[in-house]
């Protein structure tokens, strides 16, 4: 399974057939933009420029940090799992072995205080919320909640379901159905 480091490096490699141009024209597209906030720029890069979020975090992110060393995606993965919740890496590390299937239009970004798992938009996301429980939240619309498929509820506003996963054996196959079934809602 790859690493987010090897993630983005291969978002990087794949840029130019993506979306036409390269990592370099996109930074000196980014530099005319004059926008100074990450959140700006990506706005910017998806509405004129048609960029899917994913490639626009990155490139928001490298322009961003131009001059600097690059933040890495894993520096954040990094921090989540750092301390009491070291011992939940390997819960996201069996999502993203489960999703890593799923081909070409995956998209893999991790943010602050979780991963988001995006396809045209965001169809899931990671977040470690306690030292024993990783929070999967599910964007699956009306399907109705049911046993560990349970309503979002106030977790995050950006998923319609949740289910906790306390160990990597929770990513079983109805989990891994459920993350198939809301990529291809994406």
């Amino acid at each position: 399974m790859a690493t987010p480091e090897e993630m983005e490096a291969s978002m990087v490699a794949n840029l130019k057939e993506k979306t036409g141009r390269t990592l370099d024209a996109w930074l000196v597209i980014a530099k005319k933009a004059g926008l100074a906030k990450h959140g700006e720029l990506v706005k910017h890069l998806k509405t004129e420029h048609g960029m899917t979020h994913g490639y626009a975090s990155l490139v928001s992110r490298r322009h961003l940090s131009a001059g600097q060393a690059a933040p890495a995606a894993d520096d954040f993965v990094d921090a989540q799992y750092a301390g009491p919740k070291a011992a939940m890496r390997p819960v996201l590390d069996a999502v993203l072995k489960a999703v890593s299937r799923f081909g070409r239009e995956l998209e893999i970004s991790p943010k602050k205080t979780y991963v988001s798992l995006r396809r045209k938009k965001q169809f899931a996301l990671v977040q470690p919320s306690t030292k024993t429980r990783v929070d999967l939240g599910l964007n699956l619309g009306d399907v109705p909640a049911k046993g560990r498929l349970e309503a979002s509820g106030s977790f995050n506003a950006m998923v319609s379901h949740r289910v906790r996963l306390e160990s990597p054996a929770d990513v079983d196959a109805e989990v891994r159905a459920w993350l198939h079934q809301a990529f291809d809602r994406a």
